[in-house]
This record gives C-alpha cells, structure tokens and sequence, in this order.
C-alpha cells in the first residue's frame, strides 16, 4: 500500500498534476453514469473482480493488455476519460477526506497544473480531481446497485468474443458479461416499469447498445496493422 498523505496547501504547495505516464489501461472500471459516454467510444462490459469474484463494469480500450486502441484516434483519448484515471493519484480517506501519494508517477516530472493558487486555494485542477472522486465514490454504489437487480432479474449473461485481425491472429476474450436483449424483452411490465422509473432501464440498454463498438476497435487495430 502506498504511503497516503492527506491533500494539504502546506505539505503539497508545489505539486503539480502531471499527465497520466504511458497509455490507458485496455480495460478501466466505470461506474453507471459513466455508461453514456463509454458508450459512445468503447464496449462496456461486466467482469468479476479476481480478488473478490464480484462483478464490477468496465470499459474496454483495447484487446489485451498494454493495447490502448483509442489513444491512437485523433482526440480519441478526450472522447472518454474514466473518473478511475482522473483519480489517479488521489483517494478517498475514512473521513471522505482526500488522500494523496506523493510518489505516483503522474507527480514525478513536476509539470503540468499546480494543485494550489498562493493563497492556498484549490486550483480549478485539484476540484476537477475532488468532483472525480465524488463521482467516483458515489457511482461505485449506484453501479453495485444496478448490477444487483440486472442479476436479480436474470439479465447478466457471458459473452464470447471470437476476433479474427489482418495479420492472420485470432483472439479470444473470456471472462466477459453482458446484458441479454432477449431476457429485456421478456421482462414483465412490472419489473420493466420499474427499471425505467429508476433509469437502470437505460443504463442496460447503453451497455448493449456499446457493443457495436467492437467492431470499430478490432478495424483500428487493423489500421495500426496496416500502418
């Protein structure tokens, strides 16, 4: 565990907030209101912790690791940005205080933005990390709760993901869920209704509806291919 120290203007006068070192991630947990927008770029996905085996939803940049197919996009790494990176650095204390470790690569080149004005106010940069951390916070809670009444109603199925690229190599990806069409379609209307009322309705439908962004990552990873 890394040393945490809380966000002070004394202690972190001179910290900047640096670029993310290196590329995203090919897979980042999201929380529910996160879904619109990945849906727009990447497929979103569920998956199950390792660790804990519960599901959690995440957004898919890439095929495997250290493959980051939308960084290669012109603005592509503007068109979604997960809260999870935004963050990254900064946590969230027991007193919901923020927390951060001085020895994270994004602090380490000494550029980028200053977390504090001179009077000791927050920078604009240092609120866009509280917001994401709010965001973050909350949203892990909501999306907990949205995941648990998609498997009370038997909506979360896995998915099979076969990709076949230019340069002859086959890919299979496991350890994928998703949200069955066929089971929203034979929901009752009771449960329907309900899920509509309180917009998990439309979260399922986004995640669905961001699966035809598969097939624009797989032809982007021929693209880097041909190139």
């Amino acid at each position: 565990m890394a040393d945490l120290e809380e966000l002070n203007a004394h202690d972190h006068a001179g910290m900047r907030l640096g670029d993310l070192p290196g590329r995203r991630p090919h897979f980042v947990q999201i929380v529910a209101s996160e879904f619109a927008a990945a849906a727009a770029a990447c497929p979103i996905f569920l998956t199950k912790n390792a660790e804990t085996g519960q599901f959690y939803a995440g957004a898919m940049f890439g095929f495997e690791p250290g493959e980051n197919l939308l960084d290669a996009t012109e603005g592509g790494a503007r068109l979604f940005q997960p809260l999870d990176l935004e963050r990254q650095g900064f946590f969230v204390g027991p007193e919901s205080e923020v927390l951060v470790d001085p020895a994270h690569p994004r602090f380490a080149t000494g550029r980028g933005p200053a977390l504090f004005e001179s009077d000791g106010q927050p920078t604009q940069a240092a609120r866009r990390v509280q917001q994401a951390l709010g965001r973050l916070q909350a949203g892990v809670r909501e999306t907990d709760d949205l995941i648990k009444v998609l498997l009370a109603h038997k909506l979360v199925e896995p998915i099979d993901i076969d990709l076949s690229f230019d340069d002859g190599r086959s890919l299979s990806l496991g350890g994928l869920y998703t949200v069955s069409l066929d089971a929203l379609g034979e929901l009752d209307d009771a449960a329907a209704l309900q899920l509509f009322r309180s917009g998990q309705l439309q979260l399922a439908y986004a995640m669905t509806g961001s699966l035809k962004q598969l097939s624009r990552l797989a032809a982007l990873r021929n693209d880097r291919l041909a190139a």
